[in-house]
């Protein structure tokens, strides 16, 4: 619409207005913009293209530009996913940002940081709360000291600085230009006044284009007011060069070469595969075709503006496709975002009760905040809806799962009172020379220690280590008197040793009549020799074992060998200080085994009828024949060692009755 764009009318107060709306840049600074790489969509992507519209998106670009050279070069600095970053990663990239880039082109990327930190620091900071009260502590004492929170803002303050330094300088800046503008506009508006040679008033009107050209940037908001002032006085020149048409031809002609030039390249910008560039680009042609580029013949400035302007319109309807695009990516998004939110919220409903699997719900959870936050935008209108429904499912896990460790605190703090009350017993008892009382009262402290649960971790080691020492200052204390009075068992076991060692290197002669008498006199020779310590008890195996393997050598059956060894007991027994009684009790130990071994062949018995059907051969079926056939033989060992006893019994019962008879015959003689 170059005939409207172009041929602007001076409005009521004109130029005296423009000096007014100089903009004040301290009051822009707290502005949340977005950068043009994240394009917003117009909210019908359907609706016709209104030229107005295209044109006044590029026109706001374009002031925005002429207000700072550098803000082209702002759109080159990536804009990163902030959303999905940490607190930390978000102060280096903002650290990044500040020591590398110019500080003018980095305001949309910081208010970006500065929005995601602040949010994700509240929430933060919202959970430690919680996480405190749950604690038992009190809302209005709660006190956070951040690390990360105090680098940010070391930064952030680092960053308005520099800004408010640089806008300060900017804004000296741009009231100078806009002043200066304004005079050269006044020298151009005198051109027409001016009685001189037509070539010299045309070298000066080229002179104050020059000057036009270098005058630096304006305010934005003064930017379109300005240039279009500017070339509305120069179009008027124009038309005061009819009087020189000749020049007035020239200078159409190399504008008309200069627009078509313009022309093919916004034409061409419709194939570019970059679509923030191609756009940045048709910002720099409307630019040039606004402020460098002068008027064409009149015939022809409607047909040249309408081709620029189809092509800036392809463009736009390119943009628009995009944004539908996006949002159908946006939407995908939403998908899986909604899914993740469903996820953390069955997690949250289903806290586990111990501390192995919430830690494992924990990492869960973080992994699941992980793809949230790499899930990619949602659409505008569900965005502060869906963040909301993300932060209560995770806070509903984390009441939860700060529920669970108060109770666990709790309960580590009761376990922590109950041993340190063993604790005492303990410290109480380890010194003690009642041992008779204090040992089964020391294993039972030792006992109930190992029922109590976890204490707190700060404490576990310490008492542990302190009820331990205490347990085996006294354990050793008991050790020591009980090798003390043990002394003739452990001389009982050296003895054993040593004739242990004789019994290994024993050696068969062949000769079953002189070898067995031998191996009986070992036997006999073992019993002879009292008790050994408790733990030293395995000796006796041992003897047996190489008794057993001498035995079979000489090819003694197994219950032969036992019944050998049986007679060597029978003559302890009977040689025992109180006889009677350890026969009494050696008759009710055999019984209880011969009742052992008929029960197991029963069993063994009844077991065997399922098998009933099966071949003997089956490995099952021999296996349990075999162990009837094994108690069997038991059972006659048994039985054979209680008749030995029965007669050795009756026979200690008639040298007692002789014995008896006796006494009473020498008393009747005297």
């Amino acid at each position: 619409m170059e005939n409207e764009a172009n041929k602007p009318q001076e409005t009521a107060g004109g130029n005296e207005n423009l000096e007014k709306n100089t903009e004040n840049f301290s009051e822009q600074e707290n502005e949340v913009t977005l950068e043009s790489t994240e394009l917003e969509a117009s909210e019908n992507t359907d609706a016709p293209i209104q030229e107005d519209e295209v044109q006044d998106e590029i026109d706001k670009e374009n002031a925005e530009d002429a207000e700072d050279t550098e803000n082209e070069k702002r759109h080159e600095i990536p804009f990163l996913d902030y959303h999905s970053m940490s607190m930390e990663n978000l102060v280096g990239e903002l650290q990044k940002l500040v020591k590398n880039e110019k500080v003018q082109a980095i305001n949309k990327h910081v208010n970006a940081i500065k929005q995601e930190f602040d949010q994700k620091f509240r929430d933060f900071l919202e959970e430690k709360k919680e996480e405190f009260i749950d604690g038992g502590g009190n809302e209005i004492d709660f006190r956070y000291n951040s690390v990360t929170k105090r680098q940010f803002n070391e930064v952030y303050k680092e960053y308005r600085e520099k800004r408010d330094t640089y806008y300060r300088n900017l804004e000296k800046s741009l009231q100078s230009n806009l002043e200066n503008r304004l005079a050269i506009i006044e020298e151009l508006k005198s051109l027409v006044n001016v009685e001189e040679d037509i070539n010299t008033t045309y070298k000066n009107f080229k002179e104050l284009q020059e000057k036009w050209r270098n005058a630096g940037p304006v305010p934005r908001n003064s930017y379109n007011d300005v240039w279009r002032t500017y070339h509305h006085h120069m179009e008027i020149f124009y038309d005061f060069l009819h009087l020189n048409r000749e020049l007035r031809d020239l200078d159409f002609r190399h504008n008309l070469e200069e627009k078509q030039k313009l022309i093919a390249r916004a034409e061409a910008l419709v194939s570019e595969p970059d679509l923030n560039k191609a756009f940045r680009e048709l910002q720099t042609l409307h630019k040039v075709w606004k402020e460098e580029i002068g008027p064409v013949a009149k015939e022809i400035r409607e047909e040249v503006w309408e081709k620029f302007s189809t092509a800036t319109k392809a463009m736009h309807a390119r943009r628009q496709e995009y944004f539908a695009s996006l949002e159908e990516v946006y939407e995908e998004n939403l998908v899986t975002k909604n899914e993740i939110i469903a996820k953390i919220k069955s997690v949250s409903e289903n806290v586990a009760n111990s501390h192995k699997g919430i830690q494992n719900q924990i990492k869960e959870i973080e992994a699941l905040r992980e793809e949230f936050f790499k899930a990619g935008k949602v659409p505008q209108r569900v965005n502060e809806e869906t963040w909301a429904r993300f932060k209560e499912a995770v806070r509903k896990f984390n009441k939860k799962k700060n529920g669970f460790y108060k109770e666990l605190k709790k309960e580590q703090q009761d376990n922590l009172d109950k041993k340190r009350a063993l604790l005492e017993i303990a410290e109480s008892l380890k010194d003690s020379e009642d041992m008779e009382k204090a040992t089964p009262e020391m294993k039972r402290i030792q006992n109930e220690w190992k029922k109590i649960g976890h204490v707190p971790r700060k404490y576990s080691d310490k008492i542990w280590n302190e009820f331990k020492a205490a347990c085996n200052h006294y354990f050793d204390r008991l050790h020591a008197q009980k090798k003390e009075d043990n002394k003739e068992e452990f001389a009982n076991f050296e003895a054993k040793s040593e004739l242990m060692e004789k019994l290994k290197a024993f050696q068969l002669s062949g000769d079953r009549e002189k070898d067995l008498p031998k191996i009986k006199t070992f036997i006999a020779d073992w019993k002879k020799i009292g008790h050994v310590p408790y733990n030293k008890r395995h000796i006796n195996s041992k003897f047996n074992k190489i008794i057993d393997a001498l035995f079979k050598k000489l090819d003694i059956s197994k219950q032969e060998s036992e019944l050998l060894k049986y007679g060597d007991k029978i003559k302890q027994l009977a040689n025992a200080d109180d006889n009677e009684r350890a026969i009494g009790n050696e008759r009710v130990f055999i019984k209880r085994k011969i009742d052992e071994s008929k029960s197991e062949i029963r069993q063994l018995e009844n077991n065997l009828q399922f098998f009933s059907n099966a071949s003997e051969d089956n490995p099952l079926v021999k296996d349990v024949i075999n162990n009837i056939n094994r108690h069997k033989e038991a059972l006659d060992t048994w039985k054979t060692k209680l008749k030995n006893l029965n007669i050795m019994e009756n026979k200690l019962a008639r040298e007692e009755e002789e014995q008896a008879a006796e006494d009473n015959n020498s008393s009747e003689e005297e």
